[in-house]
């Protein structure tokens, strides 16, 4: 079949190349991939000319990519791919916190921190108290979990976007919960940015008409013995982009009202300029045995 390919006989014969993978999972993704990229090109029939504008668009995205930018991910993110993923295999008990897309800025290790640290490492921008609890399913406190925190600076940019202007480690932290599984942090209020749009996605994303905007979060990946960790956000309630996420991020359940505070005595307490936002962030874990 090889020896005769033509737009009828095309799927099959590759398919039939692969016929000799040895691992079963493979040999099962391969040809449904088969099975659906020529589906896609026989929808679409691009000329010449577009199939070569299609590999010099794949070029520049791998070209983008270093040990700061994954160009791929954001790619992932902006088609819903990475969002889907995540839905599919998202088999968390209904009060599990759900979990979003990693992103493509969780590119170093956060540094530990002792709880009621801050991550705001500048200044700047609206103080901001972070408290919370990571609880198993069954509501029991987890002591000893730990929560990896990052999140962009008041202007809308992480650390390793803006090298010499902030250090290293700015809006990073990871934070262990004490006895009563509780953790606490003090940071600035995020601001909504827009995703990277210096490379071929951004560029996509301007051709066809689509704003590359993020609404105000702060990521979470948060983990304890016997559970299963979680990946999540929590966004600012009232943020601009809410209905529009441009990674389509957004749950419900996950958006957290940063409430405006005017109380010296808790400002004392939480040793921030008064007034602040506090926000209130549960994190509920699944039992790694699904009990």
């Amino acid at each position: 079949m090889a020896t005769d390919f033509t737009e009828e006989t095309a799927t099959d014969a590759v398919i039939e190349s692969f016929h000799a993978t040895p691992d079963p999972r493979l040999r099962e993704v391969v040809t449904s991939l088969t099975r659906h990229l020529h589906a896609f090109v026989r929808d679409v029939r691009p000329s010449t000319s577009e199939w070569q504008q299609a590999i010099d668009f794949l070029t520049a995205t791998g070209q983008m990519c270093d040990d700061i930018r994954q160009e791929f991910i954001l790619l992932s993110d902006v088609l819903g791919v990475s969002m889907l993923v995540e839905a599919i295999n998202d088999r968390n008990s209904p009060a599990a916190t759900p979990a979003t897309v990693l992103g493509p800025f969780h590119v170093v290790e956060s540094p530990p921190r002792k709880l009621g640290d801050t991550i705001d490492l500048i200044g700047g921008g609206k103080p901001c108290v972070v408290a919370g609890r990571v609880l198993s399913q069954d509501g029991s406190p987890l002591p000893g979990a730990l929560v990896d925190v990052w999140q962009a600076n008041e202007e809308g940019f992480y650390d390793v976007q803006q090298p010499g202007v902030q250090p290293l480690g700015n809006g990073r932290g990871l934070f262990t919960t004490d006895e009563q599984g509780a953790f606490w942090f003090r940071t600035v209020v995020p601001s909504y940015y827009p995703i990277p749009t210096d490379g071929p996605v951004g560029r996509m994303l301007d051709r066809t008409g689509r704003h590359p905007n993020r609404p105000a979060h702060i990521h979470f990946i948060a983990g304890a013995a016997g559970h299963t960790p979680v990946t999540t956000h929590v966004f600012v309630k009232g943020s601009p982009y809410i209905e529009s996420d441009a990674v389509f991020g957004v749950k419900e359940t996950l958006i957290t009202d940063f409430a405006h505070t005017d109380d010296p005595q808790r400002a004392r307490e939480f040793e921030v300029t008064n007034p602040f936002a506090h926000a209130q962030v549960d994190i509920v874990l699944e039992s790694a045995s699904g009990a």
